[in-house]
């Protein structure tokens, strides 16, 4: 992996024209993807032996244990299908449009015959936005519960069990205003158990809790963290803004669902909430960054970083919501955007037209 500053137009493309202008073959992707692996050359993954040779078909020989090693073998674009183009296009609207793309509009621009190839395209890289041994949460830190899911009827109470999904958050708190990072997890239940459980994944020891009166929180001090507790019923007795004991849990909770019902319609199973909620994460804590194209390198260094992501891992239970017919004649797997130049098609046409009408007045 590279390592330093990363530097804008000579590791990561700054703009849209210098995405389509570095990244106009398939060749260009997998060298890209072949640099940002072995930034140093090439390091065999099964002896380490640094060293090696490219062979006919683009992979690598190690020169050492003399086993080849294709560029894109362990990682997320291990044995895949759909062009490498096609991937870095993906790559570069997941990592540049501010509110994400739905996999209908993904389907829709790529021109990919089947929405289950879009879907899955999509589910993979949210499956790796969560980089390994990244920080904990420090300072202040904001933790409660919310539902996620349609209204239900009958439900006694905000921790009662049903079929929306019972989500934890956690963010940071700046002093003396804004917000920090966030981190969102299904969880099974509001017991103690559970709720400490996601306290230790997420925070780190030392840390400030700040939680609501609820019984599940009691006990975190004996584990390193100061505790404060702020009682919502006492301060409703008071007349105070029940709203403002945990601001930040509040805004990242409407957030998280205004985004849920803008770019994706609301349009998310249970079963998936959890990827959903890595990627909203993963754009809110990297909201004040300068470059999308910045983002584009990070996505990609996860991709390269993570292991394969089989399609039957991601359709087990359940399937993905029921495709859209696909345009007549598609095919599943989009073209490859490595494609000739096209020589001004507009041109041609309308000459050929002129010719056809100049020959037929003579």
């Amino acid at each position: 992996m590279l390592s330093g500053p990363r530097r804008g137009g000579l590791d990561y493309p700054r703009s849209l024209g210098e995405f389509q202008a570095w990244f106009a073959t398939d060749a260009d992707c997998l060298d890209y993807l072949a640099w940002l692996r072995w930034p140093g050359g090439f390091v065999c993954p099964r002896c380490g032996r640094v060293g090696g040779w490219q062979v006919a078909d683009g992979s690598w020989k190690c020169a050492g244990c003399k086993r080849q090693t294709a560029i894109t073998a362990g990682t997320l674009f291990d044995r895949r299908r759909t062009p490498l183009t096609v991937w870095f296009q993906a790559c570069w609207e997941f990592a540049t449009a501010k509110d994400g793309v739905s996999a209908l509009a993904l389907q829709r621009t790529l021109q990919i015959g089947s929405y289950q190839t879009a879907w899955a395209m999509l589910h993979r890289l949210r499956s790796v936005l969560i980089r390994p041994g990244r920080e904990l949460l420090s300072g202040c830190v904001e933790v409660d519960e919310i539902y996620i899911g349609g209204e239900e009827a009958g439900l006694a109470g905000g921790r009662a069990k049903g079929k929306k999904a019972l989500v934890a958050v956690a963010v940071e708190v700046r002093s003396p205003k804004g917000f920090g990072r966030a981190r969102m997890r299904i969880i099974a239940d509001g017991s103690a158990v559970t709720l400490h459980r996601f306290i230790a994944e997420n925070v780190a020891g030392g840390s400030t809790v700040i939680t609501d009166g609820w019984s599940g929180y009691s006990g975190i001090e004996k584990k390193g963290y100061t505790h404060d507790r702020r009682n919502q019923r006492a301060a409703k007795a008071l007349g105070e803004d029940i709203g403002k004991l945990l601001p930040g849990v509040h805004r990242i909770a409407a957030l998280a669902k205004r985004w849920l019902l803008s770019t994706h319609q609301g349009a998310v199973n249970i079963e998936h909430l959890d990827g959903y909620l890595d990627e909203f994460c993963f754009r809110f804590n990297r909201r004040r960054s300068h470059s999308r194209g910045l983002l584009f390198l990070r996505v990609l260094e996860l991709a390269i970083g993570h292991d394969p992501v089989r399609y039957r891992e991601l359709v087990a239970n359940p399937t993905p919501k029921k495709a859209p017919p696909a345009p007549p004649g598609s095919r599943g797997h989009p073209p490859s955007l490595d494609r000739p130049r096209a020589e001004r098609p507009w041109r041609h046409a309308h000459q050929a037209i002129v010719e056809e009408q100049v020959g037929s007045d003579g």
